[in-house]
């Protein structure tokens, strides 16, 4: 419940912009849009930072939500994917 109260100003639908950062990889931004695709479909043109020494890369990725759960489930899943440090 704390959870959905950090999200009472959002109105739905609305769009919502996911940060995930991982260890550097080619496939990671693929990745990402595979598993955004198995919660919300569309067509997303993420874009992807490389750290300074190269060791990570952050890919940006921008949803349009029609519910909190959307936006729940995606932090979790996306979370999950090898080798993804954070998700903000």
């Amino acid at each position: 419940m704390q959870q959905v109260a950090r999200y009472n100003s959002l109105e739905f639908p609305c769009d919502f912009t996911f940060k995930v950062v991982g260890a550097a990889r080619a496939d990671l931004i693929d990745d990402v849009v595979q598993t955004v695709h198995k919660t919300i479909k569309g067509d997303y043109t993420p874009t992807m930072k490389e750290s300074g020494k190269g060791t990570y890369h952050s890919v940006s990725i921008k949803v349009r939500a029609d519910n909190i759960e959307q936006i729940e489930t995606l932090y979790k899943t996306l979370a999950e994917i090898k080798g993804v440090r954070m998700v903000l």
